[in-house]
């Protein structure tokens, strides 16, 4: 038996205000972790972007098209190993027009050598591409849809109304945490051939694989020098940049997540400092008899501190506990499955766990320092002389 084992002890004494108080501080751990993964798995398609592509896009808006001639041009800028194109398509599944996801009109012929953590069977990648209705879809998309290779799907047009066909051909998976699994891509031949002659032959933006992502700005200029005399201007950044350009629209959101998890914080520490607090109270003509034993200020301290410590330690357990199949399998599947485009990997990063369970026992021992100096402070006939 020694002062810590005390310590730890003296957690138990009251177990109904113990109990009530590691869930309260759980459930406050759990809204922490929820936020921080929010904002990690916000990021992650900036994170993890290819450092070796360049996106370009219309100078005024992304909205805004390109001709489709501009993509032989790019072809030929000196540092560009290949380009393809896509066009945002925007249809939705008639069965639950509700729910979102990324369809794309793209070259068959080159979007997955530019995409390649997009991996597709060489066999179903023959099949999409000699197959003019066909389309691939992501593993996520297609649990979402109920729909298997060799299925035929019926998706509702938003932009481009009408009914559109398409058979699946293949269903792709990622290696990289960046790429959004549920996406739906399909021959670009398929739409332009639908549209009136007026509509014909315009794109939405490139992206080209670049042989030195050092060389990316470099490269962007170059490809927007060449058009910088066209009647429709380009701009073009890595796709780093691209990714970042399209999080800034959000600062305010993430800022907000961010002062309401210091929010969560305080709360945290009012929990664990009334929870001390009673205690030390409670127990204050204990700790005058202590002192008439023997036992210095240092000692009270310790024992105080010790409490809230392993008080700490036993409330982010729970609330890290409780985080991984509330947070991660629960919310961060549905997630990933029905906003893949903004929440493509949805997952507790290492860092957050980290920090809960630090700032869950940091902020006990912040919430013991008033009440284990107060008491230490105190004399031995004042402390004995307490009977509440």
């Amino acid at each position: 038996m020694n002062v810590v084992s005390l310590a730890a002890r003296n957690v138990l004494r009251n177990r109904t205000r113990t109990i009530l108080t590691v869930l309260g501080v759980a459930v406050a751990i759990v809204a922490f972790v929820l936020l921080r993964t929010v904002v990690t798995a916000w990021n992650v398609a900036v994170d993890y972007a290819a450092k070796d592509r360049v996106a370009t896009r219309h100078k005024v808006s992304f909205v805004m098209t390109l001709p489709k001639r501009y993509i032989d041009t790019i072809r030929g800028v000196r540092g560009v190993r290949a380009a393809t194109w896509a066009n945002w398509f925007g249809a939705r599944d008639p069965r639950n027009p509700d729910s979102f996801f990324a369809n794309f009109a793209v070259d068959h012929r080159s979007y997955l050598d530019v995409f390649d953590e997009m991996q597709v069977p060489p066999a179903d990648v023959a099949a999409w591409k000699a197959d003019r209705r066909g389309a691939i879809v992501g593993d996520v998309l297609a649990r979402s849809l109920g729909v298997r290779k060799g299925d035929r799907l019926t998706l509702e047009g938003t932009i481009f109304p009408g009914n559109w066909e398409f058979n699946i051909r293949g269903i792709y998976t990622a290696t990289r945490r960046s790429v959004d699994r549920s996406q739906l891509i399909f021959h670009w031949d398929y739409l332009n051939e639908s549209l009136p002659e007026s509509r014909r032959d315009q794109i939405g933006w490139t992206v080209a694989r670049i042989d030195d992502p050092s060389r990316a700005a470099e490269i962007s200029r170059a490809i927007d020098r060449t058009f910088d005399s066209q009647d429709v201007q380009t701009l073009s950044m890595s796709e780093r940049q691209l990714n970042n350009s399209f999080m800034a629209m959000f600062d305010t959101l993430l800022d907000a997540l961010d002062i309401i998890s210091i929010i969560i914080l305080a709360i945290l520490l009012l929990l664990l400092g009334n929870t001390i607090a009673m205690g030390v109270r409670e127990r204050t003509n204990e700790y005058g008899v202590l002192r008439a034993l023997g036992f210095l200020p240092r000692h009270v301290v310790t024992f105080i501190v010790g409490e809230a410590v392993v008080l700490g330690l036993i409330a982010g357990v729970a609330g890290i506990g409780l985080s991984y199949p509330v947070v991660e399998y629960g919310l961060g599947r549905f997630l990933e499955e029905n906003m893949g485009g903004f929440f493509p990997y949805f997952r507790i990063e290492p860092t957050t766990t980290v920090a809960a369970m630090g700032l869950a026992v940091f902020l006990g021992v912040v919430a013991s320092l008033v009440p284990a100096f107060r008491a230490s402070r105190l004399t031995v006939t004042d402390a004995l002389r307490r009977l509440d």
